[in-house]
């Protein structure tokens, strides 16, 4: 899994965290699960839900092979609330195969322990024992929080060895390096690893990118210790030496290449009059680039054009009974129209106009009976717009009340319906996204992966929300977070689907509007890394921010308002 930001809250009680804090994991004296060698270590992390109560997975480091003492490189970065109790559970596992499947794992211990805590612990630096295995001593996991600067540079640096010390008996040595970003209280913290050049004194290492926060906090005169190492099959990777930089003077190399010279202290603490060090590590290369934010387009001037498709197949139950899924209550909103209110009433702050298309799919239409997969909720194709999101509900409501549910329940019509939108406007001024709401199993599984495959280039993305009871088995392969989705051997740009069963966001005790927070915060959480991604792949720079005080000109006219919706 990727890093991601979190903060599991009640919205409307914190909405702003008060700041983001990088999460740095490390182990000690892990149990030792394999025959013959030692574990191969990787921790998860689980936040618990404030209502629920639920832990819920919120990311996994890397594995790191055969070492009982990891000292992990990918961090997880936290929203901290100070006003909140943020439970975090840490388990640690011994993979033993490919599989994300943890139960297929080795459980070496786990922690339980507060974002609070690890932040006001002395130097926030918590230590605990890990447990989780009766009579048995887990070890310890040590967890630090460094709070993240508003440092948005990122770097490319390219670095190569020249005449490192031999460590092979057989051959020359398989040289790595390992950074390391020093911390307010002199003590360092691993933030990269190159990849292991095979059987030289001499390598080049691949060039890298890091954020410039990950190497120094945004401190430019901060230390960076860099490590170089022979690496060995069997874990215990032989020290080479090390040298010390810092971002500045890193940066200065942009014009001419720098050398450090690597110093092994034991060798130089010998006195030995021969040891001058044990090789060079030259700076080919210093490429800063500042990385743009979501806001920067929407700051340009991009809009985000939302479309919504409801389902109204036969599956949803008769609309006139309690148990209908469209039932319409004079007390509370179903959750087609909670979906609907909670994803909408955010974006269509993004959205200039709040015109929106709504579309209705699965169901006979007056006065002939003829089924259609794409329609109006409004009733009229040449102009398929509502008014905000209050239109849209309201178009909802008088489309249930005039249509007669049916089915089967096609996607890929409401989806190529966007897409064919999307396709026109590719110059990074516009970016689309699809509301699908949905009770059950797709019928039309080929069709669908094939739109989204398509899709996946274009500039649009779609959330899928499961309502109801069923099993959402298609849904989550749509999601393309376990495995990039495919259609006849073509594998998806990107990945554009979110889907979420919005039953694991319903609060329990009946607070709808923490349900409607719950669930728009999940499925609008991927949202500007797939805007981002699309604008970075195409090579499109945020437009020209408006001067201070320059009038909005007038809204552009949609392509819908002038094309007839297609009947299929």
């Amino acid at each position: 899994m990727n890093m991601a930001c979190i903060g599991d809250a009640d919205p409307f009680t914190a909405a702003i965290p008060a700041t983001k804090v990088e999460l740095t994991v490390s182990c000690r004296n892990l149990l030792d699960r394999d025959t013959f060698s030692k574990s191969d270590p990787i921790c998860v992390l689980y936040t618990q839900g404030i209502a629920n109560r639920e832990w819920r997975e919120f990311g996994r480091t890397e594995v790191i092979d055969n070492t009982l003492n990891p000292d992990f490189v990918r961090k997880f970065i936290v929203d901290y609330f100070f006003e909140e109790r943020q439970n975090l559970r840490f388990d640690l596992y011994d993979l033993d195969c490919k599989s994300d499947n943890l139960s297929k794992h080795d459980f070496l211990g786990q922690a339980f322990c507060t974002l609070g805590e690890i932040v006001g612990s002395l130097g926030s630096r918590l230590e605990k024992p890990l447990i989780g295995i009766p009579g048995k001593k887990c070890g310890t996991i040590i967890i630090r929080a460094e709070e993240l600067s508003n440092c948005r540079e990122s770097v490319m640096l390219q670095f190569c060895g020249n005449k490192l010390d031999k460590k092979d008996f057989f051959g020359k040595s398989d040289p790595f390096l390992v950074f390391y970003r020093s911390n307010e209280d002199g003590s360092y913290t691993i933030c990269h690893k190159t990849e292991v050049v095979k059987n030289t004194l001499d390598p080049v290492w691949q060039a890298f990118k890091i954020p410039v926060r990950a190497l120094c906090n945004g401190d430019y005169d901060r230390s960076i210790k860099v490590e170089v190492y022979d690496w060995d099959r069997d874990g215990g990777h032989d020290f080479i030496g090390e040298f010390s930089t810092s971002y500045r003077e890193m940066c200065r190399s942009q014009s001419q290449f720098h050398v450090y010279e690597v110093l092994n202290p034991k060798k130089k603490g010998k006195k030995k009059k021969k040891y001058q060090n044990s090789g060079t590590v030259t700076l080919l290369s210093c490429l800063v680039d500042t990385e743009l934010s979501f806001l920067d387009y929407i700051r340009g001037g991009t809009q985000i054009n939302f479309t919504v498709a409801i389902d109204f197949t036969a599956s949803n139950g008769n609309p006139s009974q309690p148990t209908s899924l469209h039932y319409m209550s004079p007390y509370q909103l179903n959750d087609y129209a909670m979906a609907l209110r909670a994803i909408g009433e955010i974006i269509q702050d993004y959205d200039s106009d709040k015109l929106f298309p709504a579309l209705g799919f699965g169901a006979k239409l007056p006065p002939d009976g003829r089924v259609s997969h794409e329609f109006p909720l409004n009733g009229n194709p040449q102009n398929p717009y509502c008014n905000g999101i209050d239109g849209v509900m309201e178009a909802y409501y008088q489309s249930l009340k005039s249509v007669r549910l049916y089915g089967p329940t096609h996607f890929s019509p409401v989806i190529n319906h966007v897409a064919r939108y999307a396709s026109a406007v590719t110059d990074g001024s516009q970016y689309f996204i699809l509301l699908i709401i949905s009770d059950g199993v797709i019928t039309d599984m080929a069709q669908t992966k094939e739109s989204i495959v398509n899709a996946a280039s274009l500039p649009m993305s779609i959330i899928i929300v499961g309502v109801g009871p069923a099993e959402f088995d298609e849904m989550i392969e749509l999601d393309g977070d376990e495995e990039r989705i495919s259609s006849q051997g073509r594998y998806a740009e990107r990945d554009i689907v979110q889907f979420v069963p919005f039953r694991d966001y319903i609060d329990r005790r009946g607070n709808h509007i923490l349900s409607m927070a719950r669930l728009a915060k999940e499925v609008l959480a991927e949202i500007p890394d797939q805007f981002l991604s699309y604008m970075r792949t195409r090579g499109i720079k945020p437009g020209p921010q408006p001067p201070p005080y320059t009038p909005c000109p007038p809204p552009a006219i949609h392509p819908l308002h002038t094309r007839r919706v297609s009947r299929i």
